[in-house]
């Protein structure tokens, strides 16, 4: 049986609402936790396969040019190295993830230095480390390598589709009463996960299967078939746990292709794991961006006008740049509107979806201006934005889904006691303290995702979910258990979900916060079958049916599931797939973020001494792993804020903090006790379940909050992200210690 759904309409019948379990939305424990913290759940490095043996990448020395040679003599009489591989199928760079193909492949033409050429495989992986430093590239470097996004001789491309010029903004800008025109810059980032990238490639025959840490199984079985040659039929991948991904796992990498390309010549399983350097080096950036913000607005403080351009980067011939814009384009109104995107072509890794790209750094620097224009024109910030939320899409006219977005900015300036801010910047002092608030907006476009499951009751009455969804350390395995658990009258216990295997029907996958709304409804179709198939052996209507605690109940009628299952299981497969809904409405994510901060008049240095979030993303289908999202993402907008950045040498264009003792994230004290809270709303016409994604939208606009604090605690405005010391010692106000 299969159950298949194309969202054309609003899904109004929330049944998920009247089943009387209502386990789905509770705080329940991961089913995989006490897997994960006794060291048992097995990450791709962990998988034991006779005579598996180690590859190290070899990488290229120079930042432009070509591959003239290897020379292998250093190391062909090494002990344990079985082989040099290099050839044009290696990959230049990981795919996307969303695309059936892989990218541009390659190893003779060098685009960014550290870019893997060769493999060396030896029987241990020390064996193969050692083999990979002496092995010889010769290279013929190119003198017109670019590293600069901002170099004068840098020709950008203007993406026709980023470009958008709407009525007349320098009129608007030129007769507003109140204006802004900053220009700010965000630095690249990287995904930083906790578990380094690995593959382990295995044949039997021409069936090739690849144990790995991958986030989207179904598109990355496409990229790595026709990155080695072979029918995606012949293709699987194995990757039940993933120690974080945030982007950087989305799509199949060099470890893979290569691992797969020496395993089939040496006919043993080959395991390639990347080194932290290496994953920052060659694991895709989110790129770096220099951002115009022009406001325009009336004396009541209501926008006529918004300007938001951009300059991304990323290496020639790749299609993906940084989606800044996307919820420019409809968070706030203003008549007249200009909005453009460049894209600098540049010698450095892949850019690629790195943590909430797009408003992860547009909603971070346009809530930035929003606050600019809140302070020039004497309007309070959470005001302000309730002034400008538009009663339809600015640009297209369409109508919003469900939209919170006043609620969570009216509940955080309750909760955190907003009353109590002083607007004037660098008054409120505890000794060499200077004290302020600040507060941003937080939006995420919404996508559903084609995906698909299996549930199998077993004639014992215990039930099976089976997907190849992914679960990044997000909570899948819970949140598919509990909308399993509601829909068939099941204990948790009594439920085994299965994932991250390519063998099983083919899910939305782990990525854009589109994960848990998807491959949940896909689950929840497939249940709707089988209850309908047991409705039928009951003899009652189905929407009569009640299942409970192992028994079934409808109109006058009564028995025992194991009863109705007879001795025979039933099986059934639920398919969703996005319509007509995306285009009828505008569907986003909402939110609100307040903070304080403490900045220390003497140094320059900022703590962030609380923080709340509040979050409305339709239904939550588990309240204790979706505020760990949200606690995640802001803690990454401590991050941003403050500490994180790549640091690239403009002579070469190679990452000079290539890891975590260099490339500076938030440690525990940091971060203060964040508080999370997450609105009550169901939005229909975004899935069957009226579940939207949340995950990334703990993030976008996150920084803001802080920098905007920082601005009324000193007066300092941070226009170059991260707002380090340096940035703030030069602006701050004398300090009297009498």
């Amino acid at each position: 049986m299969t159950r298949h759904l194309k969202m054309d309409e609003p899904a109004t019948n929330r049944l998920l609402d009247k089943l009387p379990s209502r386990l789905t939305g509770a705080p329940m424990d991961r089913p995989d936790g006490p897997l994960k913290v006794s060291g048992t759940a097995t990450y791709a490095h962990e998988w034991q396969l006779d005579g598996k043996v180690f590859g190290v990448l070899a990488r290229a020395p120079v930042s432009k040019g070509k591959l003239v040679r290897i020379d292998k003599s250093a190391i062909e009489n090494l002990p344990g190295v079985l082989g040099v591989f290099s050839e044009e199928r290696f990959l230049r760079n990981p795919a996307q993830g969303m695309a059936n193909e892989a990218p541009e492949q390659g190893v003779s033409e060098i685009s960014y230095f550290g870019q893997p050429i060769a493999l060396v495989v030896a029987e241990t992986f020390e064996q193969a480390r050692h083999g990979a430093h002496r092995l010889e590239l010769v290279c013929e470097a190119a003198s017109d390598g670019v590293f600069d996004p901002e170099a004068n001789n840098i020709a950008p491309e203007k993406p026709e589709d980023d470009q958008l010029d709407q009525g007349d903004l320098d009129k608007a800008m030129a007769e507003a009463a109140y204006t802004v025109d900053s220009t700010y810059r965000t630095p690249s980032h990287n995904s930083a996960a906790m578990e380094p990238h690995c593959a382990i490639a295995s044949w039997e025959g021409d069936q090739l299967t690849l144990y790995a840490s991958y986030q989207m199984i179904k598109f990355n079985v496409n990229e790595l078939a026709d990155s080695v040659g072979i029918e995606p039929e012949k293709v699987r991948i194995v990757s039940p746990y993933v120690g974080g991904g945030f982007g950087s796992k989305l799509g199949i990498a060099p470890e893979a292709v290569s691992a797969a390309i020496a395993a089939k010549e040496l006919g043993r399983p080959v395991c390639v794991t990347l080194t932290r350097q290496q994953v920052f080096e060659n694991v895709m950036r989110r790129s770096e961006s220099r951002q115009r913000l022009r406001l325009a607005a009336d004396k009541d403080g209501k926008l006529t006008g918004l300007g938001h351009e951009c300059r991304v980067s990323n290496l020639p011939g790749e299609s993906f740049h940084e989606p800044v814009l996307q919820a420019t384009h409809f968070i706030y109104g203003g008549d007249n509107r200009r909005l453009g995107m460049e894209v600098a072509r540049l010698n450095r890794m892949c850019a690629g979806s790195v943590r909430a790209p797009g408003e992860a750094i547009g909603m971070q620097v346009l809530e930035n201006a929003m606050d600019e224009l809140a302070h020039t024109s004497g309007i309070d910030p959470v005001e302000l934005r309730k002034r400008n939320i538009p009663d339809a899409h600015p640009e297209e006219g369409t109508p919003y889904s469900s939209r919170p977005f006043a609620e969570a900015l009216d509940e955080g300036a309750k909760r955190f006691g907003w009353n109590k801010r002083n607007p004037k910047p660098g008054q409120q002092r505890e000794g060499e303290w200077l004290i302020g608030m600040g507060m941003a907006a937080a939006a995420r476009v919404n996508i559903l995702m084609e995906s698909k499951a299996r549930v199998i009751l077993k004639e014992d009455g215990k039930a099976i979910v089976e997907t190849d969804m992914t679960d990044i350390g997000t909570g899948t395995y819970a949140i598919l258990t509990q909308v399993c658990a509601d829909m068939l009258g099941l204990e948790p216990e009594n439920i085994e979900t299965r994932l991250g295997d390519s063998n099983f029907p083919k899910a939305s996958g782990s990525g854009g916060s589109f994960g848990a709304a998807s491959s949940g409804s896909s689950v929840y179709l497939a249940c709707l079958d089988i209850r309908a198939e047991l409705a039928r052996r009951l003899g009652c209507e189905e929407s009569e049916l009640q299942l409970d605690s192992g028994q079934a109940r409808g109109g006058s009628k009564s028995g025992s599931l194991t009863g109705l299952l007879a001795g025979e299981a039933i099986e059934a497969e639920g398919h969703i797939e996005p319509g007509e809904t995306k285009e009828k409405v505008k569907q986003a994510t909402y939110g609100s973020y307040f903070a304080e901060v403490a900045v220390n008049a003497v140094t320059g240095e900022t703590r962030v001494r609380r923080m709340l979030g509040v979050f409305g993303a339709g239904r939550i289908l588990n309240r204790k792993t979706a505020t760990s999202q949200c606690y995640g993402g802001m803690t990454w907008g401590i991050g941003m804020a403050l500490h994180e950045a790549m640091e690239f040498d403009m002579r070469d264009g190679h990452v000079v903090n290539n890891d975590l003792a260099e490339y500076h994230i938030p440690v525990n004290l940091d971060v203060p006790q964040l508080d999370v809270v997450l609105l009550e709303e169901r939005d229909d016409w975004a899935s069957p379940i009226q579940a939207k994604g949340l995950g990334e939208l703990g993030l976008c606009g996150a920084g803001a909050a802080i920098t905007n604090a920082i601005f009324n605690a000193t007066g300092v405005r941070v226009y170059d992200y991260p707002a380090t010391l340096d940035k703030i010692l030069d602006g701050l106000p004398e300090l009297d210690m009498v």
